[in-house]
């Protein structure tokens, strides 16, 4: 997958690949290359692997890439998140990348979950994110992003940001999203009508009984919505306010999670620093 107008900065790749041993998930596979890494795996709820993925610049600048795959084994249990926001800083014209494939095979279940990401006025962004499911996999991943810093009263009046999610689902290609955002689309009532934070949260597989316990939890709230396309749950939400946004997400999590992953909510104890 290609792009124009990058230069070269740090292209960074984790592989990562999770399996079975002694009735635990463990980290089977991992490799990196440039910086990007993980904390030691943790262990809050028993067998399930909970696991930080590390950026120790702590920023991406224009011409960066960052790549992660991910693949989950069958019968593995993982929850990946991140320590901190991931930040993209202000490009001179070039593009920063981010690459998310993640694979998640048969009885497994797997929760990509990071804080959010902050993307500078300014900023070139293209994030891809590919999912593959098998049928009989389960996954919850979400993603929050926020445009400029409304604490420092920046905007987003320059830059560009384009968002790719892939989801398939036994070899086939079940759900594709294409969004790109600019001064126009951040400002405008068919946009984010000046919204500096949005995100998108979805949950397989899921049945309708599902949907309206979201629907519930949602009611009458503003920038909230949810969607069940056969059984793929899809949630999105606006706010002027990342960590309310992201509390949303973890809201519905929480009440998913159970039945979805047929284990109760237990929060990376990064979420409450």
């Amino acid at each position: 997958m290609t792009t124009g107008n990058m230069s070269e900065g740090w292209q960074a790749q984790l592989d990562l690949e999770f399996g079975v041993s002694q009735q635990k998930t463990v980290l089977s596979q991992r490799r990196h290359k440039g910086p990007l890494t993980i904390q030691r795996p943790f262990y809050p709820e028993g067998e399930v692997c909970h696991l930080y993925i590390l950026h120790p610049p702590g920023g991406v600048v224009a011409g960066d890439s960052l790549t992660l795959n991910i693949v989950a084994k069958a019968n593995t249990a993982a929850l990946v998140t991140t320590p901190a926001a991931n930040k993209f800083y202000r490009s001179d014209g070039a593009i920063a990348r981010q690459i998310v494939n993640i694979k998640v095979a048969a009885g497994a279940t797997f929760e990509w979950v990071p804080q959010e990401t902050i993307m500078y006025e300014g900023a070139r962004v293209r994030s891809d994110i590919c999912v593959e499911l098998d049928a009989k996999a389960r996954f919850i991943g979400w993603e929050v992003q926020v445009l400029g810093r409304p604490a420092a009263n920046e905007g987003f009046a320059t830059g560009e940001v384009q968002l790719n999610w892939q989801i398939f689902r036994a070899e086939q290609l079940f759900y594709q999203e294409r969004i790109k955002l600019d001064t126009q689309a951040f400002m405008a009532r068919w946009g984010l009508n000046n919204h500096s934070a949005f995100g998108t949260l979805f949950v397989y597989p899921v049945l309708p009984a599902q949907l309206q316990t979201v629907q519930s939890l949602i009611d009458e709230q503003y920038g909230r919505g949810v969607t069940l396309i056969e059984d793929l749950l899809i949630c999105r939400a606006l706010d002027d306010r990342a960590d309310r946004l992201r509390g949303f997400f973890q809201q519905v999590w929480a009440l998913l999670r159970p039945e979805v992953m047929q284990r109760r909510a237990c929060e990376p104890r990064i979420w409450a620093t």
